[in-house]
């Protein structure tokens, strides 16, 4: 058994009828896919995706976080499910399945996972759609889930089977051994009480780290005298710890509201289109800038055109929150390691070059910080609490982000793919859509792109409520890149 970290515990606990912890991807392929075949292909690979194999077991009273066990015989029957759409299998009616499957939580009492065949596409293909809960998976984890499926040729490889079965007690197979076996009720709850006697210490100790880092903190930023504060603590610690490097300030960043501020809804909606990579690095290159700048900088300018055909569009930038990931080169420990950073879209800037230069030297401070002074605040907030009472005050803290315009205005995520193709029992991958998570903190929509095989493959989930015309974002997402692409040409 493994235990989740708090990070992991916060994506369970802030979980209502409308707040949803489900992330995923939709798998577009050519051809036809049988579950037969599906299925086959989990049975024989199932040793290669340890969440899917591991099931909660929950601490008595909530005193402490939940614990993984390895679940024995996973019931593919359940997990693997097959529909179809109706004639004529258009894209939109695609979205409109996936944002009904991915809006309904999964049974605690079962791995977290459910994947979904889905027929009846126009131009014979296939999509396979796929939901994890966050609890189990962070972007890494979640490719080398998606990795253990996929193959580089139409021909499977014959991959080594599942290891012998370890003696009682072991670690789960594919699982970071941490010393423990199997935990009965009686050690999680001595465990669970020895935590809260030392709990104070993680209150200390997250003060400690997350006061140099007040000015980078969603909602805690935007308070008077933060950036004094940060400021004024790093230079210090810099003093006594005989560091020269300054750590570049955070600017104030005030979240204005919009359509997509305030609570969300239980219904979703979903939308997806695939951006040619040449004419992102087109840009990129010609301007001396990034891709995800240039990623960033099409998210600003969709959203920009979305707002100004709503009379809504803000006389402040939007905030968008940026999940950065805390691995190092080789981490695959399991568990989320993942914070958030903050950063401004310059969606108020009408020329588009000048825009992006906006959003180019946004992002280089937040990558400074990053790379200066890495913030765990995510984690070391999530630990200060008392596990028993982290669920409490979760939802209380999304209930008041629900009456504001919350910490931020919409999570955008860029996340870096194979190039080359791929395939799934010889389907060829087309296409991999994200579909990410929207929440009352993190506002009614979500960007995630995915870098594949010479694509850049968007997916947009939004509350259905706050953005009911969701594909026109996709729609300018292609004009943003189009309106760059001529204007470099230009040049």
């Amino acid at each position: 058994m493994r235990q989740l970290n708090a990070v992991d515990t916060q994506f369970l606990n802030f979980e209502t009828s409308t707040n949803v912890a489900n992330i995923g991807g939709l798998a577009i392929l050519s051809g036809g896919l049988s579950r037969a075949d599906l299925v086959a292909l989990l049975a024989r690979r199932l040793h290669l995706a340890a969440p899917f194999r591991m099931r909660l077991v929950p601490v008595p009273l909530g005193l402490d976080h939940p614990y993984w066990t390895e679940e024995p015989a996973v019931d593919l029957d359940y997990h693997v499910r097959e529909l179809a759409l109706p004639a004529p299998g258009s894209d939109e009616q695609l979205g409109e399945q996936v944002a009904r499957l991915h809006a309904r939580r999964l049974d605690r009492r079962l791995p977290l996972w459910e994947m979904y065949l889905i027929h009846g596409l126009a131009g014979g293909r296939t999509a396979l759609y796929m939901k994890v809960h966050h609890a189990a998976v962070d972007g890494v984890t979640g490719a080398d889930v998606l990795a253990g499926l996929l193959d580089t040729s139409p021909e499977p490889p014959e991959l080594a089977g599942p290891a012998e079965p370890a003696e009682p007690g072991s670690p789960a197979p594919g699982e970071p051994g941490e010393g423990e076996g199997a935990i009965d009720t009686r050690e999680m709850l001595a465990r669970g009480i020895a935590k809260a006697v030392t709990n104070p210490a993680n209150t200390v100790r997250f003060l400690a780290g997350a006061i140099p880092h007040l000015d980078e903190i969603p909602l805690v930023s935007q308070m008077p005298g933060a950036r004094t504060i940060s400021r004024a603590t790093r230079h210090l610690v810099g003093l006594v710890a005989g560091t020269a490097a300054e750590v570049p300030a955070m600017p104030r960043m005030v979240v204005p509201r919009t359509p997509f501020s305030g609570r969300i809804s239980a219904h979703r909606r979903f939308a997806f289109t695939t951006l040619p990579l040449e004419d992102v690095k087109l840009v990129k290159n010609a301007l001396g800038v990034t891709v995800n700048d240039v990623v960033m900088a099409l998210c600003a300018g969709a959203l920009r055109q979305w707002l100004l055909k709503r009379d809504a569009l803000p006389d402040q930038p939007l905030v968008a929150g940026v999940p950065f990931s805390l691995r190092t080169p080789g981490d695959r420990r399991t568990g989320n390691q993942v914070t958030i950073m903050i950063t401004t879209l310059a969606t108020q800037v009408a020329d588009p070059l000048e825009r992006l230069m906006a959003v180019r030297d946004a992002m280089r401070l937040i990558k400074d910080r990053s790379s200066l002074a890495p913030a765990r605040w995510l984690q070391q907030m999530s630990d200060m609490m008392p596990s028993a009472l982290t669920g409490l005050a979760s939802r209380a803290a999304f209930n008041l982000f629900a009456e504001s315009a919350g910490p931020i205005n919409v999570l955008i995520s860029n996340v870096p793919g194979p190039q080359l193709p791929l395939y799934i029992s010889g389907a060829r991958l087309l296409a991999y859509h994200p579909v990410s998570v929207v929440t009352d903190a993190s506002g009614g929509l979500n960007i995630t792109v995915f870098s594949y095989d010479g694509s850049l493959d968007v997916g947009v989930i939004a509350c259905r409520e706050m953005v009911p015309d969701v594909w026109t974002v996709t729609d300018y997402l292609a004009d943003a890149l189009v309106e760059l692409k001529l204007l470099v040409e230009q040049q």
